[in-house]
């Protein structure tokens, strides 16, 4: 996507910054007070910053946050081969060269997939993780070829102008509420539509979700030692919401303090439906921590 065209669109674009490191120009949205507890924010797959628009306001008070594009998403440059852990280590690098170390991170979705194997990989080393509706697990119904089906379109040189083409005759409203679950608003919708419609972000979506293993992020699980608290829309349509539950109770049986809640009437963009909700109790959990007074 190109900042001078699509950039003006883009939520809180004030704390927007370009960043180099491990020879990957990152977008990343940086704001907060400089001596606060850093929280780093992972989107999910297809998304942006933008996910967080409604939410980082409200965090920004309590802490320092740091909200990334993903490689090949927005404004970010791809990564070559973007398997979980080199994704992981991806992000390591930005935030070495940010020269910060994130106390909490929170992520969605596929983000909460990422702060898993940053935390269990040893990667970073965070006090806590948030996981807002964590595709934690191999998805039901498609279970482990879900990578496959996402190869299969990514090696198809035309499938992102395909993609993009196609979305232009379909409602986006029903397209997110069928695909999530969730009721978003008119300004999310159409920051999804610009997006979707735009190859070289569908395509880096593709690359990510082709190259993704769901066994590794399956067994990081067991390597997880810092608090977690799951928060997860039962009617989530993307990810199911038993996930979260069984990731819960995997940790406890490792050891790891887990904290799960299930939110009625919200989908899988729950955090975007409801996100004063989500400030508050991600707040709740860091102070239950120590982190905030």
């Amino acid at each position: 996507m190109r900042w001078d065209i699509d950039g003006r669109h883009v939520p809180n674009k004030e704390w927007s910054q370009f960043v180099t490191a491990g020879g990957v120009k990152y977008h990343v949205q940086i704001t907060g007070p400089e001596d606060a507890p850093v929280l780093l924010l992972i989107h999910g797959t297809g998304a942006t910053t933008h996910s967080f628009a409604g939410l980082a306001p409200l965090l920004a008070p309590h802490f320092r946050l740091v909200i990334p594009d993903l490689p090949g998403h927005g404004f970010t440059q791809k990564l070559y081969s973007p398997d979980p852990d080199n994704v992981a280590k991806a992000l390591a690098a930005l935030l070495a060269e940010l020269g910060v170390q994130p106390a909490l991170i929170l992520g969605h979705s596929v983000g909460a997939a990422i702060a898993f194997m940053l935390a269990a990989g040893g990667h970073l080393q965070p006090q806590a993780i948030v996981s807002l509706g964590g595709a934690l697990l191999p998805f039901e119904g498609m279970g482990k070829a879900y990578p496959s089906l996402a190869k299969a379109l990514f090696v198809n040189p035309f499938m992102p102008s395909i993609f993009s083409f196609t979305t232009r005759f379909q409602s986006m409203p029903d397209l997110l509420k069928r695909w999530t679950g969730s009721h978003s608003s008119r300004e999310q919708v159409a920051y999804y539509e610009r997006l979707f419609r735009n190859p070289g972000h569908t395509g880096g979506a593709l690359s990510l979700m082709a190259h993704w293993d769901l066994d590794t992020i399956e067994r990081s699980i067991a390597h997880i030692k810092c608090p977690v608290l799951l928060l997860h829309g039962e009617r989530d349509k993307t990810v199911p919401p038993s996930t979260s539950h069984i990731v819960a109770q995997r940790l406890a049986h490792h050891g790891t303090t887990a904290e799960h809640h299930g939110l009625p009437g919200l989908g899988h963009l729950a955090h975007e439906e409801a996100p004063e909700r989500h400030a508050q109790m991600v707040a709740d959990f860091a102070r239950k921590l120590g982190m905030l007074a």
